[in-house]
């Protein structure tokens, strides 16, 4: 059923697949053959063959999601939702999650598989960062596009509302900005890669006594600087926003991972898990990893300080297994490949030490306890 009855069209035209959003469709299409064809080596490569792929895939995405909501009025449409495979956990869900899933195996544990890929996007690695292509530019952007195209297509959804509109342009341009331009600019200056929009323990190893000790360490200042901007966000910055504005001035208007769920994953918000014991289960994991991550941070200053004798490679095997369990299992294979069959926020709601913090300060320090 619509939730607006002044709508003017009908519920089967809303569903309706219509030639305009087919034209769009075969677009993203043939972008998305393109670019695995590089990827898979089935091509020889070309200088613009990835530019190419890349821009058909914006153009059919673009074409179908302007379509699909600029042909009715404003206000939710949740028409079908549950009877549609991908947005019900069905068939076609399934099948998406494990392309998510095995994109981030692959980008984690067997980048060589991409580099095909990773060579086509050199050209636009060399304009934004004055040196070639890796798998982490290759991700980065890949993700930054999909927080834009479907940061799009939620302000079409929810342009009745000026605060989920102000709301996603917000993650829009942080993620854009701050975790993509500001980080590629950087190295084209020969300074450290820093992301200003993320904070320890979220970005875990900025605490960490190597990266502090490699910042300060770089010529020019500008690395010291980040160590007083990480520190200062963390411990004081933080804790003042949250109490005047509680965690969401954080999860839902600054982080990529938030943005990612509240774009990208907004299709599939629905299928997630709002039991009593799935808020229970929540709460245990999350803060284990909170305590994980604070026992693995004090482990490694410890060490650092001992120069080894305390602890050896103690707190170094803390760090990795961190690393490998969170960093990579649970924050991108589970918590991105995971959206179509677990909802939007399994990371958010289940691993993220950072919303675990927040949770903790809005409880115990906030205004909206």
């Amino acid at each position: 059923m619509e939730n607006n009855p002044s709508l003017s069209i009908s519920d089967s035209d809303f569903t309706k697949t219509d030639n305009i959003e087919k034209l769009g469709l075969s677009i993203l299409s043939i972008g998305l053959v393109t670019l695995m064809l590089i990827a898979f080596k089935t091509v020889f490569y070309l200088p613009h063959l990835f530019s190419t792929g890349g821009i058909l895939v914006l153009t059919g995405a673009l074409l179908f999601i302007f379509r699909k909501h600029l042909k009715h009025q404003p206000g939710i449409q949740n028409n079908h939702i549950w009877h549609t495979s991908i947005t019900s956990g069905g068939f076609s869900g399934w099948l998406l999650a494990i392309a998510v899933t095995s994109f981030y195996i692959i980008i984690y544990w067997f980048p060589s598989l991409l580099n095909n890929l990773v060579k086509a996007a050199g050209p636009l690695s060399f304009f934004l960062r004055g040196k070639e292509a890796d798998r982490w530019f290759l991700y980065g952007t890949i993700y930054t596009v999909m927080i834009l195209i479907m940061g799009l297509k939620a302000i079409l959804k929810y342009r009745h509302s000026n605060y989920q509109i102000v709301r996603t342009i917000s993650v829009m341009f942080f993620q854009l900005a701050f975790a993509y331009l500001i980080p590629a600019i950087l190295q084209l200056f020969n300074q450290p890669e820093f992301y200003f929009n993320y904070f320890w323990p979220l970005k875990y190893d900025y605490l960490f006594p190597s990266t502090v000790h490699s910042l300060i360490s770089h010529p020019g200042g500008l690395g010291v600087f980040m160590v007083f901007w990480g520190t200062m966000m963390t411990f004081i910055a933080t804790p003042i926003l949250t109490y005047f504005f509680g965690k969401r001035w954080y999860c839902s208007w600054v982080c990529g991972c938030g943005g990612l769920a509240n774009t990208a994953g907004d299709p599939f918000r629905q299928l997630s898990n709002k039991s009593t014991t799935a808020w229970k289960i929540e709460r245990w994991i999350i803060y284990s990893v909170l305590i994980f991550i604070i026992i693995t941070t004090a482990l490694l200053w410890i060490n650092s300080y001992q120069s080894g004798a305390l602890l050896g490679s103690l707190s170094k095997g803390f760090a990795k297994t961190y690393g490998f369990l969170i960093g990579a299992v649970f924050s991108g294979v589970i918590g991105v490949g995971f959206y179509p069959i677990m909802g939007s926020r399994v990371w958010c709601r289940f691993g993220c030490p950072m919303a675990a913090i927040l949770g903790l300060q809005q409880r115990f320090f906030s205004r909206f306890r």
